[in-house]
């Protein structure tokens, strides 16, 4: 015979069983790759290039859609935040590694992301073990320069918007209309902006995660 279901269960809120901006997340991410796929296909035109194109400025849209809806939605947490990191990072790392495999920007640059990520991903995991967040009022930046540079919305926005020019860009120089020493320069110094920002935002969670390990023991002991 059945039983009625814990009341635990039975007044979960709906919001707890569909979070629609964590879902949007995870889809942004598989959009993503499949716009990468795009890039291993060859034809005579332009067509999945400029496709492409198209969805990689979908997927740099979304960046800012589960952020929205989480917000609308009331569906904020400590879990949604770290998973639009993560997404985030599957994001770039992606994009990074398939321009490289493809020969159109240096390998170098994909390494920097990967060698950055890892380490400030792990102090922020650290961080938020004590209740510190990477941005916002509870950020884990101690100094003045360190949340501008870290945490600030100039500095987030900047690095965003410089990103997303060198994703399109990228694409864009591939084509046969702009496959022009003009553009294939902007692509590359865009990649390289990106790159700059990459590590100047990075060292200083570097620089300033001290506090975090003062009072643990180191866990190799």
């Amino acid at each position: 015979m059945l039983t009625e279901a814990p009341s635990t269960f039975k007044s979960m809120p709906k919001s707890q069983t569909v979070n629609v901006a964590n879902i949007i997340t995870v889809s942004r991410v598989v959009l993503a790759l499949g716009t990468l796929a795009l890039l291993f296909f060859k034809t005579s035109d332009d067509t999945l290039l400029w496709t492409a194109f198209v969805l990689t400025v979908l997927v740099i849209w979304a960046d800012g859609l589960d952020g929205y809806f989480a917000r609308k939605l009331n569906q904020s947490s400590k879990f949604g935040a770290i998973l639009d990191i993560a997404g985030d990072r599957c994001v770039e790392m992606a994009y990074w590694i398939v321009f490289a495999t493809l020969g159109w920007i240096p390998v170098w640059v994909p390494l920097l992301y990967l060698v950055r990520g890892t380490f400030v991903d792990a102090v922020r995991s650290q961080a938020s073990e004590q209740g510190y967040t990477a941005f916002g009022a509870k950020t884990m930046m101690q100094s003045g320069l360190g949340k501008f540079l870290v945490a600030s919305n100039f500095s987030r926005f900047t690095y965003a918007v410089v990103k997303a020019l060198a994703f399109c860009m990228v694409i864009a120089a591939q084509t046969k209309a702009l496959h022009q020493e003009l553009y294939i320069g902007l692509a590359n110094w865009l990649v390289y902006v990106s790159a700059a920002f990459c590590l100047v935002r990075g060292l200083p969670v570097l620089f300033e995660c001290g506090h975090l390990f003062r009072s643990g023991s180191d866990p190799r002991d």
